[in-house]
């Protein structure tokens, strides 16, 4: 096989999950009746904001060759403490400031700052005190959601303020900003991880932790910024969700967890680390919108997308072996 086709079929691999896009898209315009519009492709970009953003920090820590399963109660505790403070029924305190627009950013500190702060306990036990990422942040999903009914009492919060609800439906270039801001981040991490030190390193650690560290890497503070960052954009998520609603339940953004890990491994992140693009990523949160916007527009019950979206997981870990495979053959 010469050196232009190596490259070529590389490629295709490694950008797969786009003409996957592409094919999905193509058959839902042809089949399913009233798909092929602007503004239904508009709502699938503004329906996997939330998903997106929260995809990004999952993948950050899997590429490093870790694991944060803590992501969903992490956006859940995020948009609580949102509700909490910036709410006016239910449980929310009603806390208002002067000028208006600073509950907006306000808001968005509270929530980045209370996932940052359990991002940096996970990568704290697991970086200093030697402990299992998965059972580190599993042990987190667990108390994180627990804290998060134990502080709302089951109750939920309410009537979010009205400067942050102006937020949440203001559009520019036909896309709500809360898919801007899913764009931003991608853009902003994938320029990261292409373009930093610390984007380098970290696929550096992904793929052979033992040798970055005795390349002089310091692979602990790099594996704790990544945690840290999973944490905060994990609360970002939470934000996103709750100026979506309006306030925050208990039990907002169950079942998230799933499906960003779905959106990550079909994106073309190995979960053996190492390997893995966000724009892939990207795509991927995409490809289970489209799929999930075409099967309400047909009226299929919802099991359809679950059946769905576990055959796109098998399928992207069946193409990951393959190309793990092919590369060392082709190597």
């Amino acid at each position: 096989m010469n050196a232009r086709t190596r490259s070529t079929l590389e490629f295709i691999l490694d950008h797969l999950v786009w003409f996957m896009l592409l094919f999905v898209l193509a058959i839902f315009s042809a089949l399913v009746p009233n798909y092929f519009q602007i503004g239904i492709f508009a709502n699938i970009i503004e329906a996997s904001s939330v998903l997106g953003v929260m995809s990004i920090g999952l993948a950050l820590v899997i590429i490093s060759g870790h694991m944060d399963l803590s992501v969903e109660s992490v956006a859940a505790l995020g948009a609580m403490a949102v509700g909490i403070l910036f709410c006016s029924a239910g449980i929310g305190m009603g806390i208002t400031l002067s000028p208006e627009w600073l509950m907006v950013p306000m808001s968005l500190l509270v929530a980045i700052a209370v996932g940052g702060s359990v991002g940096a306990l996970n990568g704290f036990l697991i970086t200093k005190a030697g402990m299992n990422a998965f059972i580190i942040t599993l042990a987190s999903y667990i108390w994180v959601r627990g804290l998060v009914v134990a502080v709302s009492g089951g109750r939920s919060a309410q009537d979010l303020a009205p400067a942050i609800r102006w937020f949440a439906i203001q559009r520019f270039i036909g896309l709500p900003l809360t898919a801007w801001i899913a764009i931003l981040c991608f853009v902003g991490f994938s320029l990261i991880m292409a373009k930093t030190p610390f984007g380098r390193h970290l696929i550096m650690i992904g793929g052979n932790e033992t040798a970055t560290f005795r390349a002089g890497i310091r692979v602990k503070r790099n594996l704790i910024i990544a945690f840290v960052l999973a944490g905060s954009i994990a609360g970002l998520a939470g934000w996103l969700l709750a100026i979506r609603t309006s306030g925050a339940t208990a039990n907002l953004g169950v079942g998230l967890l799933f499906n960003a890990f779905a959106a990550v491994v079909i994106g073309g992140v190995s979960l053996k680390g190492g390997v893995g693009s966000l724009p892939g990523v990207y795509a991927g949160v995409l490809l289970l919108s489209s799929i999930n916007t075409a099967i309400n527009l047909m009226g299929l019950p919802a099991n359809f997308t679950q059946v769905i979206h576990g055959l796109l997981v098998l399928a992207a870990v069946l193409l990951d072996t393959f190309k793990q495979t092919l590369r060392q053959r082709l190597a």
